[in-house]
Parts: C-alpha cells; sequence; structure tokens
C-alpha cells in the first residue's frame, strides 16, 4: 500500500508547480468512501492540547478542529440554508485556539471553506483574535483574484483592503490534507500564510516564498512548509490512510532551532454539534475532554 501511495504521489508532484496552475476548474471525483464518512449529517471534532509561545515564553492551551461539509453560496459567498443550483458542496474546517498569557486569555477562530466540486479551489477564509488590549478580523475572498479586508485595533492595520492575483494559502493545505492529500504541492511555492499567524505578529500580509516537503515515516505522513523570510517551519503530521487524521503539528523558529508552537490530539468524536445546546449537552465536553 505504501508503495502504492509513493508511486500515485509521484506523479502527481512531478507535475505540479506554482507556475503550472490551469484557470480552468478541474471537477473533483469524490470516492464512495469519502461521501459515507464526510456527508453523514454531521461534524468531525479533534481536540489538541497545545503549547504557544507568546511573549517568549511558552503557554499551555487546547485546539479544536472542526471539519464539516456545508451547502455554500457561490456568489455570496456564505452558508446557504438550503441546496440548490446556487450553491455548491464544501469542506469547512474551524479552528479554535486557546491560551493564556498571564492574566488575560487569547482566543482565536480561524475558519476556511474549500470547494468539494472543484480542485484546489479554496473559496474563503476568515480569522478573527480576542484578547483584553483589543480585536481583530480579517477576511479573504477568492473569486477572480484574492480580495483581503483587515480590521484591527492596532495602529497601523486598521481597515485595509488588499488584492492579490491567485496564491496558495496555508490554511487551504490543512483541508488538502482530508480531501486528497497526494495532491498536496511540494517544492518552492508562493503562499499566502496563515492569517492568524500574520495578524499575531503584525506581519504584512502577502504571499511568501515557502520550500515545501512531504516525508513519511511509521505510517504517518508529514507535511512541511519552510518560510526563511518568516524564521518559521511548520510541520503538520497526518495518518496515511483514509480519512487522513491530522495527528498534530509543530512550529519552529529556523534561525534559533527552537520549538515555537505544538499540538497534539486527544481524541476525536463524530457528533451533530449544532444539535447538541441543551442544559445537560455540556457532557459531550467532557467526551471531547474540553472540561479541565
Amino acid at each position: 500500500m505504501i508503495h502504492k501511495i509513493f508511486s500515485s504521489l509521484f506523479l502527481v508532484f512531478s507535475l505540479i508547480s506554482c507556475s503550472e496552475q490551469t484557470l480552468n476548474p478541474e471537477k473533483v471525483n469524490l470516492s464512495k468512501e469519502f461521501k459515507s464518512y464526510w456527508f453523514d449529517g454531521k461534524a468531525e471534532i479533534s481536540t489538541y492540547i497545545l503549547s504557544q509561545s507568546r511573549y517568549g515564553e511558552m503557554r499551555s492551551g487546547n485546539v479544536v478542529l472542526i471539519f464539516v461539509t456545508e451547502d455554500f453560496l457561490k456568489k455570496e459567498q456564505v452558508k446557504a440554508n438550503i441546496s440548490s443550483e446556487k450553491s455548491e458542496s464544501i469542506l469547512k474546517l474551524n479552528r479554535i485556539v486557546n491560551f493564556l498569557t498571564g492574566i488575560y486569555p487569547y482566543h482565536i477562530m480561524n475558519s476556511s471553506f474549500v470547494s468539494l466540486e472543484e480542485k484546489e479551489s479554496l473559496r474563503k477564509i476568515t480569522a478573527s483574535i480576542q484578547e483584553w488590549c483589543g480585536h481583530t478580523y480579517l477576511q479573504l475572498n477568492k473569486k477572480s483574484e484574492l480580495k483581503i479586508k483587515r480590521h484591527s485595533y492596532f495602529e497601523g492595520e486598521t481597515d485595509q483592503e488588499l488584492n492579490f492575483k491567485n496564491a496558495l494559502t496555508e490554511e487551504e493545505l490543512w483541508s488538502t490534507i482530508r480531501i486528497n492529500p497526494s495532491s498536496l504541492p511540494i517544492g518552492n511555492l508562493n503562499i499566502i500564510p496563515s492569517l492568524d499567524l500574520l495578524q499575531l505578529n503584525h506581519l504584512r500580509i502577502k504571499p511568501y516564498q515557502a520550500i515545501a516537503k512531504l516525508d513519511f515515516k511509521n505510517n504517518y505522513f508529514t507535511y512541511s512548509l519552510e518560510f526563511q523570510d518568516l524564521n518559521r517551519l511548520l510541520k503538520i503530521k497526518f495518518k496515511n490512510s483514509f480519512p487522513n487524521q491530522i495527528e498534530g503539528w509543530e512550529e519552529f523558529s529556523l534561525k534559533e532551532n527552537i520549538q515555537l508552537s505544538s499540538a497534539n490530539r486527544l481524541t476525536t468524536k463524530k457528533i451533530s454539534y449544532w444539535q447538541n445546546n441543551k442544559l445537560g449537552d455540556e457532557k459531550y465536553r467532557d467526551s471531547l475532554l474540553l472540561n479541565p
């Protein structure tokens, strides 16, 4: 099985480069296994224990990854109440990060929306950060180009509108792992890093050069992105078999060779969480190891 995986990966990778992207969308062929798992009316919720560097010290926290399929309006780029010719199926990832810095907490939420009908087709990203000093909100919409709006509490960042030609984004690669990991791009890439990472570090929002690699060891793949200009290395570890569960990730400072963050999976459940909002449904938090 491993030899088959590497054979298919080699074929795909040999065809991929950041300068050979087609403007004509290619349709996705979803397997029966994929449809059975992702279109069962439930969300996949995974919890992780987090170590996060902030202000020069490591902090403890947690992360929740919520993957769920939804109907998405193509023009308005919002969730559709009902499926229609105006909507498409997408895979949504909500990434929720919580950690404390001394007396006050950080709450970070990043949502990405990737089409399940067209290959390599990001639709939208939103990211928000709340802490006691203030909060920020960023939104990226992808149509004929990338449009980014930034609203921030901090001087020099407030009410910005940015336009870019189509480029890869870090967020969509997390969904690529779950949809079709054999299509993960490798080599030299032009990529917009995670919006919440750029905002946390007050960095310029733009595509950066990165080197992407895919390694295999002990039945796990590790997908890495090395950003020399950002002094950052990201490694995402995931299982080699469907549904390619994300086991955890790490970030490193390239120059100092120190760890900036790490997350390790605690548990995963398939739950229709939007129906579990009554008193007593807090028990589901226990099953997800979210309560102290």
